[in-house]
């Protein structure tokens, strides 16, 4: 099939209108002079026109939303065992495909993480990506309306804000309660406080509604710019080359050229468009049928993720979430594992005041804590099979012996709060569950799931035998926690059969030093390493996960980046 050039030749095309994309496409389009061209495969919302579910604060609705995902992706998520190679199945990792991104979807936590985090980036050849250096860009992207002072912004596109402690249910209160019985302090600030501590979860939230990327940086004033434009439904099938240089991407039959080339599709599909275009590692590349362009091993490898668990309970009447607020998480706590090597702050956990919508849902309370800092590396790669398929990829959390011991401890930990008196008097019956299942199975908002939940929860509010009969047989999965307490092969066990991705895929392309054989790209500018005219800026670009829900490291990874681009 012959392919047409369409159009104008861009200065930018932007590839993936996820939230760097939002960013590089108002940063870029900012500078007159620069025809900037967006291209997003899922749909685009007009400012306030965007559907209710991604309006909404509480976020379940817009999650597991099938419109807006890319549904084609396997993965592995723990190591496949050379003698049981059954018990590491692939599971489908869905990823988003809509304006915004994953800040349209995501459960909208306003996380920056700690400055060690930067400072890490900058030891490992991000040049100017340490703590100071990345700063200025976080004040940049917010508007924090609780806080100010000189580590927070007032003017940014991203609203901040937190749920007020007075709004909270019964279940979020007795649990900050049961972390002070446990020494944890209120630190207040969780974006200037780096001490470990509970504070009210800081949100990507306006009070009344999310603050998506799209929101924010694709506004009327932006899209009114004649030197941009925003093309959705559309999906960049590959790299158009000519030597070493990126000329444009190719759209079904359709070559769209431009001088530069900036991907944002994410860490699980930036690296998939470089290893298609044969940049990657040569031996692989050449397992597959593709051909060498420039041989860069590191691309697809370093894959990370925050390992997470949930332990969830029944709520007793009278600390349950009625309408009011809206949004389920209020609260979190940071805390240390004390393990060697592991650092400060590398564990989080967050309550989560209902599962979901349903009524089932609104009696059902967890705590969900996750590896903050984690170790274990992965790797995405295509599949020899079928290249030009979905990529191969494997996590393989908890293969460094460091996350499965703090897993543990996370499980310890929650089960050790959850006797507390505080959270005795508000809760009970606590289980080791797969956190989302509850949210993900009858996600939908309809009358037929609401009946279908009403019996089991009224069966709850029994006597205690019953309720115990319907969570043992309906939510705890036949565990047996006390057992795995005690013996700690039967703990690791349940922790590797619940365990479950923080949805933070980061790393695959990682910025240092041209020298460096695990780099890929430029931390200047994105640029990648011997190629021309071909730059990345998603979190696939991150040297290390942060101790941070990603949206706001992206955010702020893509203003630098932004920055680094227009100064060439």
């Amino acid at each position: 099939m012959s392919l047409a050039s369409h159009g104008p030749v861009w200065d930018h095309i932007i590839v993936g209108g996820g939230s760097s994309g939002c960013v590089m496409a108002n940063r870029l389009s900012a500078r007159s002079s620069n025809r900037v061209l967006l291209i997003e495969a899922g749909p685009d919302y007009l400012p306030g026109q965007e559907p209710d579910e991604i309006r909404d604060v509480y976020p379940y609705r817009a999650a597991f939303n099938p419109r807006w995902q890319w549904r084609d992706l396997q993965a592995r998520l723990l190591t496949v065992p050379h003698n049981d190679p059954g018990r590491s199945s692939p599971k489908e990792y869905p990823q988003p495909r809509v304006i915004g991104g994953g800040s349209s979807t995501n459960g909208a936590i306003g996380n920056r993480g700690l400055p060690v985090d930067y400072d890490e980036w900058a030891a490992l050849g991000a040049s100017g990506w340490d703590w100071d250096g990345v700063l200025p860009f976080f004040r940049k992207l917010e508007t924090d309306l609780d806080h100010d002072g000189p580590l927070h912004g007032a003017d940014g596109p991203i609203m901040v804000s937190r749920v007020p402690e007075g709004q909270w249910p019964g279940f979020t209160a007795a649990t900050v309660r049961a972390f002070g019985d446990h020494g944890h302090r209120n630190v207040g600030d969780q974006n200037a406080v780096f001490e470990d501590g509970w504070f009210p979860l800081s949100l990507t939230i306006d009070r009344r509604q999310r603050s998506t990327a799209a929101m924010g940086y694709l506004d009327f004033p932006t899209r009114a710019r004649p030197n941009l434009t925003v093309r959705c439904d559309t999906t960049v099938d590959a790299l158009v080359t000519e030597g070493r240089r990126v000329v444009g991407v190719r759209c079904g039959g359709t070559i769209l050229r431009a001088r530069r080339v900036i991907l944002t599709a994410g860490a699980t599909r930036t690296p998939v468009l470089l290893l298609r275009a044969g940049i990657g590692a040569a031996e692989e590349l050449r397992a597959t049928g593709q051909s060498v362009l420039h041989d860069l091993p590191a691309v697809g490898r370093n894959l990370q993720e925050h390992p997470s668990i949930a332990m969830s309970s029944w709520i007793r009447p009278g600390h349950r979430m009625g309408d009011t607020p809206r949004r389920h998480v209020q609260a979190g706590l940071r805390f240390s594992s004390g393990l060697a090597d592991c650092g400060p702050g590398d564990m989080f956990m967050v309550i989560v005041a209902k599962s979901a919508w349903h009524p089932i849902g609104r009696r059902i309370g967890s705590l969900f804590s996750w590896v903050n800092k984690p170790y274990s590396r992965g790797w995405l790669r295509l599949n020899p099979a079928d290249p030009a398929g979905p990529p191969e990829v494997r996590f393989e959390m908890l293969s460094d012996p460091r996350d499965m011991a703090r897993m543990k401890l996370a499980v310890r930990k929650m089960h050790a709060l959850y006797q507390t008196r505080s959270l005795q008097d508000a809760a009970a019956r606590p289980f080791v569950a797969t956190h989302g299942a509850l949210a993900k199975l009858v996600g939908e908002q309809t009358l037929r799931n609401w009946a279908m939940t009403i019996g089991p929860a009224l069966l709850t509010d029994g006597p205690a035998a019953l309720r115990n009969t319907v969570i043992d047989r309906l939510f705890a999965a036949g565990d047996d926690l006390d057992f795995a307490l005690r013996d700690d092969d039967a703990l690791a066990e349940l922790v590797r059969k619940h365990a479950v991705v923080g949805w933070h895929p980061s790393c695959t392309c990682r910025m240092g030093r041209a020298d460096d054989p695990e780099s890929v790209i430029d931390p200047r500018h994105g640029g990648v390493h011997g190629i021309d005219g071909l730059h990345v800026a998603d979190a696939s670009a991150m040297p290390r996960l942060p101790r941070a829900n990603t949206n706001l490291p992206t955010i702020m990874l893509a203003e630098k980046l932004a920055d680094g681009i227009l100064a060439m």
